[in-house]
């Protein structure tokens, strides 16, 4: 009898420590979810009652007919969003890896080198970051002061232009490099230097010890940044909403989707519609994401003969 009181005391002790994380998970995590999709398939103005309108939210963002017409620029947004990921990602991770490679030889100062590196991914998500990339990639900025300088006599205001807005973007994403960085670094750290003895006794190259040694041992590190990276870069937002002046211009060329779903939900109060946008956006994630397992059977080498 004493020994279930113990265990019940023990039990109810445990849920006490939980509980501050389980009422955060159920307040603010689970409800909001739910509530959010329930509102997906609502018309709500935030100020009035939700009113049921069943799937057409989801009609006019893919279909649309004449009382509803299709909205044309959330298909906009989405392909811009896909151009920047399917970019932006690759270009990080091999920036990422090159630099921490270089990070990884035994040089004088490499501590101090290494946080420098890693400054960008701390303030490059901030407000101040996103003004100052607009500053510099304005008409008038250091970019083109810098090109003039040089022989360059009318280079484009990169950011007014739809030609190159959406590549400024890109080039602060693969900026902040620092992240997928130091993962890139603990894996080399973690592959055997005998791998590279025998492999120099055996007359391989640097460039073919790299595709046979250090590729494959770093195929998990390269998988694990390469599906968080791209979940991240998904819900891009703040980069966009300075840089854009907040309304994705010029001409939507920056108009990313959660930066349109932000306007549909708190800028023109369309809280249902852009419930059913988030709920898309998490589709959209969750099939890459199980795609990118799918095919990594193949590409990924965890040590064990898999």
């Amino acid at each position: 009898m004493a020994l279930r009181k113990n265990v019940i005391l023990d039990n109810v002790t445990s849920y006490l420590f939980m509980a501050p994380w389980l009422l955060g998970f159920f307040v603010l995590t689970l409800y909001p979810m739910i509530f959010s999709l329930y509102l997906s398939f609502t018309q709500y103005n935030i100020l009035q009652p939700p009113q049921w309108v069943g799937w057409r939210n989801f009609f006019v963002m893919f279909v649309g007919n004449n009382q509803y017409p299709r909205d044309t620029r959330f298909m906009n947004s989405l392909f811009v969003t896909l151009r920047f990921v399917f970019v932006s990602v690759p270009l990080k991770l091999l920036f990422a890896l090159a630099v921490a490679m270089l990070m990884n030889q035994k040089l004088r100062l490499i501590p101090f080198y290494r946080t420098i590196y890693y400054i960008p991914t701390l303030l490059g998500g901030s407000v101040a970051i996103a003004v100052l990339w607009r500053r510099l990639f304005s008409g008038d900025g250091a970019i083109n002061t810098i090109l003039r300088a040089i022989g360059f006599l009318n280079p484009p205001s990169w950011i007014s232009t739809p030609k190159y807005a959406l590549s400024t973007l890109i080039i602060l994403a693969v900026w902040q490099f620092g992240s997928p960085m130091i993962i890139f670094l603990a894996g080399l750290k973690q592959i055997p230097h005998e791998y590279y003895e025998a492999a120099s006794v055996d007359g391989a190259s640097k460039p073919r010890q790299f595709f046979a040694i250090t590729l494959p041992s770093l195929s998990p590190i390269i998988f694990f940044n390469m599906v968080m990276q791209m979940i991240s870069a998904f819900q891009s937002f703040t980069q966009a909403f300075i840089v854009s002046g907040g309304n994705g211009g010029p001409v939507d060329s920056t108009m990313f989707y959660s930066l349109y779903l932000y306007l549909r939900g708190f800028a023109w109060t369309e809280m249902g519609y852009a419930s059913a946008m988030a709920w898309f956006l998490l589709l959209i994630i969750a099939v890459l994401t199980a795609l990118s397992f799918r095919l990594s059977g193949s590409l990924v080498s965890y040590g064990s003969g898999e």
